[in-house]
């Protein structure tokens, strides 16, 4: 099965550009593009993965289209051509999974396109150093027990597996778990599952992107 793409880009060269890169390019296909994100969620029932364009002449934002395109269970990706990085903050805390440049090689755009289809962090040197601010997030609000755990918890251990490398019951791991997903919701970096985990501790620099 292809990994079927949508696209929110109201620059209609742009677009022309780059649905004819994916399209070109083996096991990915456009399924839906619009200058906007709603007209991206009315035409496409399910997408794999969106590129969202994080400045868009109507005028919304980043995290207004991230909720927009919630519904279509796909991976988001800050679509870009500037320094940007008020707004790729404030599509990763509403949950982008990271970026692609407009100026990127055909190469680098498929290759993160199905990164991001897999489910990965599609994590730049743009994205690191625009996340710079949250990533003081640690410091300012998880504990050091509450980052060990997350470190490990993210990186695909068990709970019972962190328990026991922590000296620490079930129970108490359980707790830890709780709490950080509640410190990161507070700060509208929701994390409900353990994949949303693993994308905010790479984002703050408790777990390394595999490569």
């Amino acid at each position: 099965m292809p990994v079927l793409v949508g696209i929110v880009e109201d620059h209609p060269a742009m677009l022309f550009g780059i649905v004819t890169i994916l399209n070109r390019s083996g096991g990915i296909r456009v399924a839906a593009s619009g200058a906007t994100a709603n007209e991206v969620a009315r035409r496409a029932r399910r997408l794999d993965v969106v590129l969202l364009d994080l400045a868009l002449s109507d005028g919304s934002t980043p995290a207004e289209n991230i909720r927009t395109l919630q519904c279509l269970a796909a991976s988001i990706l800050a679509y870009t051509s500037g320094d940007e990085s008020q707004r790729l903050r404030e599509a990763v805390r509403a949950g982008a999974s990271g970026m692609i440049a407009k100026s990127d090689s055909l190469e680098v755009i498929t290759a993160s396109v199905r990164r991001a289809a897999q489910g990965q962090v599609v994590a730049t040197t743009e994205w690191a150093a625009a996340l710079d601010a949250d990533r003081r997030f640690v410091a300012a609000h998880l504990s050091p027990r509450e980052s060990e755990v997350l470190s490990l918890y993210a990186s695909g251990e068990t709970a019972e597996q962190v328990a026991q490398a922590l000296f620490l019951s079930r129970e108490t791991v359980l707790d830890h778990i709780r709490r950080i997903r509640a410190k990161y919701a507070a700060v509208d970096r929701a994390a409900p599952t353990k994949v949303d985990l693993f994308r905010r501790a790479v984002e703050d620099g408790l777990v390394l992107q595999p490569s």
